[in-house]
């Protein structure tokens, strides 16, 4: 099991179960996941979640850390099994480009398979970041749940 140690240096675990976690930050409940790809030391470790905040303007909003920063006005592709999604994209971050976007990613995970992001380095050099979806569908009913609670005042 792989959880991501930042993720539960700063939060409560609520779930952990595969490649999985799902973590109560307060402000914002997150289902994350380690790429299977481990960085060198010295290396960005690629990352990927989902973000729910109890106002709800964060519903499933879909985030990945790349392990290389991206070339500039460069886009990158989340593919979860054959669908692909294309992402916005700044340095070494990518995120989701709206709510009917983040709701087909999570049918998408749901769905199981494999998931990767691909994009081009500042180089022009294409990489993936391979992630499992073991757990997946756990941790983002997970963090939904627990950002519910803190909207309906049960969880402070």
């Amino acid at each position: 099991m792989l959880i991501p140690v930042a993720a539960s240096a700063r939060g409560t675990v609520v779930y952990a179960g595969g490649g999985w976690a799902a973590v109560d930050r307060g402000e914002v409940c997150e289902a994350l996941v380690r790429s299977d790809k481990i960085a060198a030391a010295g290396k960005v470790q690629a990352t990927a979640g989902l973000a729910f905040t109890p106002d709800r303007r964060r519903w499933g909003e879909f985030h990945a850390r790349l392990s290389r920063v991206s070339r500039a006005g460069s886009t990158a592709v989340l593919h979860v099994g054959q669908q692909p999604f294309l992402l916005v994209v700044r340095g070494d971050l990518a995120w989701s480009r709206g709510p009917a976007q983040e709701q087909a990613i999570v049918e998408a995970l749901r769905g199981g398979g494999y998931m990767k992001v691909e994009a081009r380095d500042q180089g022009g050099v294409r990489f993936i970041d391979p992630y499992v979806l073991d757990g997946a569908a756990t941790a983002i009913d997970a963090a939904a749940a627990r950002c519910a609670l803190r909207a309906s005042g049960k969880i402070q």
